[in-house]
C-alpha cells in the first residue's frame, strides 16, 4: 500500500490510499463462497445453489462490504504508521486515476491540533468564598414552616391581608371580549405570595367575604400567555372564602415531624445547617471551576475541529428536539433547529474539552482510583443509606465515567487555582444562592 499525505488547510489532510485490485477481487470471492454454503434460494438445496447464481445476486453487495472493509483498514493502518491523531470520521471517494492493476481513494479529514498553554502565572481568577449564616437557617426554617402550614377560616367582616388564602371567582374580558383562561371558579391562591400578577393581589388585598370588585389588569408585554400580552383587561373578582395561616412553632414537634431524631430545635439546626453548607460547597465549586476553565481557555491557543464542533453541535441539536418532544411539542423531531444557535456553546465545549485533555496529559491529572471512590462515598453521605448508594454507583461503568469526569475536572481546577493569581472574594448567602 503507498500512501500520501497532505496538508490542505490548517487542520484538513488527505491520505491516498491505493488497494490492489487483485487483493479485493480474492476476498470478495472468499466471501461469496462462505455465503454459498448457507444461501438459501427457491429451487435448490441449501448449499447447493450455484457460484454464479450467488455472484449474480449477491456479487454487489459483497463487493461493497469488501471495499468499505479494505479501505477503512487501509485508511487506519496509514493514519497510524504516520501517527496522526484523527478527528472525525474520514470522507473517502474514488480517485479519478489509478495505477494499473490499483484502485485508488482519496481520504480527507481532520486531525486534532497542538494545544499550546502559555504560563497559567499570568491568568487572573476570582476565587469566591460563602458562609452560611443564622439568618440563612432562619429564613429556611421559616420556609419550612410555610410548607406545613394549616389554614383556618376568618370571620365574614374580616379584610383579605398577606399570608390569608382566598378562594375566588373571576373573570376578565378584553374590549367586552372573554377570554382564554380568563375565568375561574373557587380559584384559590395566597395572598403575597407572588402567585397572582401584582394588579390582581392588590385588588384582592382589602375585600371582604362576599365582596365584589371590578378592576383593570394590564398584561405585561412579556407575559407568557401570548394573546393576551401587552393586553389590558377588565376583571371581576368576587372573594368566596377568606382563611388565614397558621404556622407551626419552632419546636420539637416540628423538628420531629422534619425526621430529627432527638427531637430539638438545636439539632434541627445543626441539620439544616449541615445541608446548606453541603449546598454552599457545590455552588462555590462550580462557580469557581468555570471561573478557573474561562481563565485556562484564554490561555490557550488552537485550532477547532470542524468535524469535531458539528458532532457537538448534532448532539446539541437531538437533545433540545428531545426537550421539545418531553414537553408534548408535535412533530418534535422534525422541529426545524438552526446549528447557529448552538455554535458558540459547541465551540466553547470543543476547545474546553481539547484544552483540558492536553493540561490532564501534560500534567498527569487524571482520576486516581482513591479520588473516585472518596467522590462517590461524599455522593452518598446525603442519602440514609450511604452503601446502597455506593453499590448503584459502582453497579454502572457510565455512572462512573460521570463520576470520573467530575474528579478530573475538580483536578484541573485546583491545578489552575494552584498555578494562577488568584483573588478571593466574599459573596453573601443570598447571593451565591440567587436570592438577590
Amino acid at each position: 500500500m503507498a500512501v500520501t499525505v497532505e496538508t490542505l488547510e490548517k487542520l484538513e489532510r488527505k491520505i491516498t490510499l491505493t488497494l490492489p485490485v487483485g487483493v479485493i477481487q480474492t476476498e470478495v470471492d472468499s466471501r461469496l463462497r462462505k455465503l454459498a454454503r448457507t444461501v438459501k434460494m427457491d429451487g435448490f438445496r441449501p448449499g447447493k445453489v450455484p457460484m454464479n447464481v450467488v455472484t449474480q445476486r449477491y456479487g454487489y453487495s459483497v463487493h461493497y462490504e469488501v471495499m468499505n472493509d479494505k479501505v477503512g483498514e487501509a485508511f487506519a493502518t496509514a493514519a497510524n504508521e504516520a501517527k496522526l491523531r484523527v478527528a472525525g470520521q474520514p470522507k473517502i471517494s474514488e480517485s479519478e486515476t489509478s495505477p494499473e492493476g490499483q484502485m485508488a481513494f482519496d481520504a480527507i479529514f481532520e486531525v486534532f491540533p497542538e494545544v499550546k498553554i502559555a504560563d497559567l502565572a499570568g491568568a487572573e481568577v476570582e476565587k469566591l468564598t460563602a458562609d452560611v449564616t443564622d439568618e440563612a437557617i432562619d429564613r429556611t426554617i421559616e420556609i419550612l414552616r410555610k410548607q406545613r402550614r394549616t389554614f383556618a377560616q376568618r370571620a365574614q367582616d374580616t379584610a383579605a391581608q398577606d399570608t390569608d388564602r382566598v378562594t375566588v371567582d373571576f373573570e376578565g374580558k378584553i374590549d367586552g371580549e372573554p377570554f382564554a383562561g380568563g375565568k375561574a371558579a373557587d380559584f384559590q391562591f395566597i395572598l403575597g405570595d407572588g402567585q397572582m400578577l401584582k394588579e390582581f393581589e392588590d385588588a384582592t388585598r382589602g375585600m371582604k367575604s362576599g365582596e365584589s370588585k371590578t378592576f383593570p389588569l394590564a398584561f405585561p408585554a412579556d407575559y407568557h400567555g401570548k394573546d393576551v400580552a401587552g393586553k389590558t383587561a377588565d376583571f371581576l373578582v368576587t372573594l368566596k372564602k377568606l382563611e388565614a395561616a397558621n404556622l407551626p412553632e419552632v419546636d420539637g414537634a416540628l423538628a420531629k415531624s422534619l425526621g430529627i431524631a432527638d427531637g430539638t430545635v438545636e439539632a434541627l439546626r445543626a441539620d439544616i445547617r449541615k445541608n446548606l453548607e453541603r449546598e454552599v460547597k457545590h455552588r462555590l465549586l462550580a462557580r469557581n471551576k468555570q471561573a478557573a476553565m474561562d481563565a485556562l481557555v484564554a490561555k490557550a491557543e488552537l485550532d477547532l475541529p470542524k468535524s469535531s464542533v458539528q458532532a457537538e453541535l448534532d448532539r446539541m441539536v437531538e437533545n433540545a428536539r428531545a426537550d421539545l418532544k418531553q414537553r408534548g411539542i408535535k412533530d418534535a423531531d422534525k422541529a426545524p433547529i438552526p446549528d447557529d444557535i448552538f455554535r458558540p456553546q459547541a465551540e466553547r465545549r470543543v476547545r474546553l474539552g481539547l484544552v483540558v485533555a492536553e493540561l490532564v496529559r501534560s500534567n498527569d491529572l487524571a482520576a486516581k482510583p482513591e479520588q473516585i471512590k472518596a467522590h462517590v462515598e461524599e455522593l452518598a453521605a446525603s442519602y440514609e443509606k450511604p452503601a446502597d448508594v455506593i453499590r448503584w454507583y459502582y453497579g454502572d461503568n457510565r455512572r462512573m465515567a460521570e463520576v470520573e469526569a467530575v474528579v478530573i475536572e475538580n483536578n484541573v481546577t485546583e491545578y489552575i487555582l494552584s498555578k494562577a493569581k488568584v483573588t478571593d472574594k466574599s459573596v453573601s448567602f443570598d447571593e451565591l444562592m440567587g436570592q438577590n
